[in-house]
């Protein structure tokens, strides 16, 4: 489908969600609903109950902003996952304050058992939260590859870019990745130790 063909279509359906059709709605949740929730579960690092919460709200802030979407801007997935995006951002940032308030008052057990799904699971909200923080472009070539498997070659024919160019960006991509992963686990770490300290 061209991008022209594309705009046009995204235009009669969302005239007719706007008009109140249900069969509109249906065909878009059916057509971007895996691609979005495996964005989120991607942008979530593998944390299926918290993509789960993302994807949902993301459908409700998509349902009450509906007129805002402009197909002539990009498409409706797109859109979606810009929603996602940001839908996400908000709920590592809460989980973050909600974790240093109870680090400061102590609830966490300096002696309790250290717990398999509790280490995984903190390390995947660090990889989300280094993803969250990554410029567009960065993510965007990070997805690409690593979550819909496309080649550098398939990457720069879509971006209008050389092989070299690409291979360029994901490096500076992954770069970008690493220093914020490790900034957000050596503030991990800084607060588990004055956690302990204390």
């Amino acid at each position: 489908m061209t991008s022209d063909d594309r705009v046009q279509r995204e235009r009669v359906l969302r005239g007719a969600v706007l008009a109140g059709d249900q069969r509109a709605w249906q065909a878009w949740y059916e057509e971007s609903y895996e691609p979005l929730y495996a964005y989120v579960h991607w942008r979530s690092g593998g944390l299926g109950e918290l993509a789960e919460e993302v994807v949902q709200e993301t459908w409700l802030v998509a349902v009450r902003r509906v007129r805002a979407f402009d197909p002539g801007q990009g498409s409706f997935l797109a859109w979606l996952r810009g929603i996602a995006a940001n839908v996400l951002r908000n709920r590592l940032r809460a989980r973050a304050r909600v974790s240093r308030a109870e680090s400061l008052r102590g609830e966490r057990e300096s002696d309790a058992p250290v717990d398999a799904e509790l280490i995984r699971r903190e390390r995947a909200e660090r990889i989300a939260a280094a993803l969250a923080d990554l410029p567009e472009h960065y993510e965007a070539v990070l997805r690409a590859k690593y979550l819909e498997g496309a080649s550098v070659a398939e990457i720069a024919e879509t971006a209008g870019q050389t092989s070299k160019a690409v291979e360029s960006l994901l490096s500076r991509a992954r770069q970008a990745f690493r220093e914020r992963y490790q900034a957000i686990e050596s503030s991990s770490n800084v607060r588990k130790h004055e956690d302990e300290s204390a």
